[in-house]
């Protein structure tokens, strides 16, 4: 049994175990997944698992196999389902920053496994592609004959790249800022600092409330960590260790190691940026209905807040998603003709 399938077999009798027992799996925030579609994606899994391996016993036996776009489409809308399934991952993860406890255990055991699965998915998912293409499934070159993978010299990305990562990191500006000015005691959006400490000190624990009496916002250090990932995917000291990594200093970084942090929190900023940006367009159009005053903001604070969040969700994950096209194609491996 390979790990794909060994994971699948997991899944699926995790799964089946919640719908038995009646237990509620978190998804994102209030929402819950229902037993109908944890029985499907436990389904799902097992066939995407199968298909993997019918992809992989075809490449052993170097042939070509029937139904091989069945089985590639399979695997591909796996991937997407499950990647769909982490997109909690960013906000579990501020939460066990501040060690103030999981509101869903089962959704955090359920984002892991869906984190996993992703990985092993692709990994099965992207060689069968490549073969259906006539590629070489370990490179996706074209060339006669198998090689040894080898992966080329450590790059920054381009200066274009680099440009735009940077123009739309700056949407993290206004609503950092905001939020750094409260902390600190200043007044912004019509929203006083004491005000906002008050609001802090209730609804925040663990470490969120530790760092916010010393003026410093958690979910803007996260930010500021999605932005350390970010220019790691665009620098050489993302695909070789530095120096301060001491004993790492001077080897490959695998390349998994900041994709998948990249790519699961990519997307999930992106949409919810997105949305927000969307959301606060249509409300003050008066297409939907506008956003209600909260204390202590008023509708103008509110709408600006909501606003400012979405530039910066918004930035940040479009960001990462064009400095991690840019690390794909830049550490790619090539394949290296075997000697003869």
């Amino acid at each position: 049994m390979n790990v794909l399938m060994a994971w699948a077999c997991v899944y699926a009798a995790v799964q089946v175990g919640w719908v038995v027992t009646g237990t509620s799996v978190g998804w994102v925030g209030p929402l819950s997944s229902s037993p109908a579609l944890q029985l499907a994606a436990a389904g799902l899994a097992v066939a995407a698992a199968w298909a993997g391996r019918v992809a992989r016993v075809a490449g052993v036996a170097g042939v070509a196999w029937r139904g091989g776009v069945v089985v590639a489409a399979t695997l591909w809308v796996a991937v997407a389902v499950f990647a769909a399934g982490t997109a909690g991952a960013p906000m579990i993860f501020v939460t066990l920053m501040s060690f103030a406890g999981v509101d869903s255990v089962p959704g955090l055991v359920q984002v892991a496994l869906h984190a996993v699965g992703v990985v092993l998915l692709l990994g099965a998912a992207v060689p069968a592609t490549r073969r259906l293409r006539g590629r070489c499934p370990r490179c996706g070159g074209r060339h006669a004959g198998e090689g040894r993978p080898t992966r080329p010299e450590p790059t920054r990305a381009s200066t274009r790249t680099r440009v735009a990562v940077y123009a739309l990191t700056c949407g993290l500006l206004p609503w950092a800022g905001v939020k750094t000015i409260w902390l600190l005691g200043g007044d912004a959006l019509g929203v006083s600092g004491a005000a906002w400490q008050r609001l802090m000190a209730v609804q925040g624990e663990g470490l969120a409330a530790a760092l916010a009496s010393v003026g410093v916002d958690l979910t803007v250090v996260a930010a500021l960590l999605g932005v350390l990932l970010l220019t790691g995917l665009m620098y050489r000291w993302g695909q070789v260790f530095p120096r301060w990594t001491l004993p790492l200093a001077g080897r490959r970084v695998p390349r998994l190691l900041p994709l998948i942090p990249a790519w699961l929190t990519a997307g999930t900023l992106t949409v919810y940026g997105v949305l927000l940006l969307a959301y606060t367009a249509l409300a003050v159009a008066g297409v939907v209905p506008g956003m209600r005053a909260t204390p202590p903001f008023s509708v103008a604070g509110i709408t600006w807040m909501t606003l400012f969040g979405g530039l910066a969700f918004a930035g940040l994950g479009i960001g990462l998603v064009v400095a991690a096209l840019s690390y794909q194609a830049r550490s790619r491996p090539f394949c290296v003709p075997a000697e003869i």
